[in-house]
């Protein structure tokens, strides 16, 4: 599935817990001032400065031209590069590749094991976390039923969600030995009334593009009344996100 076409204020604005919750896996990546780290989806480029800030030499690349845009106005002094993540090659080999939120976009998931591979030196650590087997189920039921009541077609999400075995096989089949492997709930709270439909808008608008303005419209305000009673909690909006999170080594 393609990524939307980003828009770089409202997602730092509305969407900064993908930064925040990144800030935790720092700590796996535990970034040393000799590393060379390869930051794969940068996103707005904020990770990346943490990971500059530790003394690291960081290259952010993302595939997307508005993120790499805003990222270069934010941060001048670090190289940003616009990339594909199943399609790159670098002539520098990386002491560790960092991904946060990113590697549940790319659906052609091995080529983009084969390039964090080929990236890495023998020993190099691979650390990322993204969306897992079972991440927003039920936002996406609520969208495909709501679509569905309004369209009678049915819509495919497009976002590559694995279990633990199916992404550990990718990894050693690539050279990439696990040696953590976590999936988790993380119920994610989204800022404001309108939180479901600024989510929605943001990370689930593929799932919305052969609608005309005014179905979307329609099916947004159904698939928030599908999701109440579920993800909306004393006044709150929550996403319900499982994130998988991996920490491999290059043999």
């Amino acid at each position: 599935m393609a990524q939307p076409n980003w828009n770089p204020s409202l997602y730092d604005q509305k969407h900064s817990f993908v930064t925040e919750y990144g800030k935790e896996l720092l700590a796996l990546l535990a970034p040393q001032p000799a590393d060379r780290i390869l930051d794969i989806g940068c996103g707005t480029g904020h990770l990346t400065r943490l990971i500059a800030d530790s003394g690291a030499r960081v290259i952010g690349l993302d595939s997307s031209p508005q993120m790499i845009e805003s990222a270069r106005q934010n941060y001048p002094d670090i190289e940003f590069m616009l990339a594909d993540a199943s399609d790159f090659a670098l002539d520098a080999k990386f002491d560790a590749v960092f991904s946060n939120a990113t590697l549940h976009w790319v659906t052609r998931a091995e080529e983009a094991v084969a390039c964090i591979s080929r990236a890495l030196v023998r020993g190099g650590r691979f650390v990322a976390e993204f969306g897992g087997k079972g991440n927003t189920a039920n936002v996406i039921a609520a969208v495909r039923e709501s679509i569905r009541e309004l369209t009678r077609r049915e819509i495919q999400h497009g976002w590559y969600y694995p279990s633990i075995g199916e992404y550990a096989a990718l990894l050693e089949k690539h050279g990439l030995a696990v040696r953590y492997a976590h999936l988790f709930d993380r119920p994610t709270k989204l800022e404001g009334e309108d939180g479901m439909r600024n989510w929605l808008i943001m990370f689930g608008s593929r799932m919305f593009q052969d609608l005309s303005d005014e179905t979307r419209q329609q099916a947004l305000s159904l698939i928030e009344g599908k999701l109440r009673n579920k993800q909306y909690v004393d006044g709150e909006w929550f996403v319900d996100y499982r994130r998988l999170r991996i920490v491999a080594d290059k043999l």
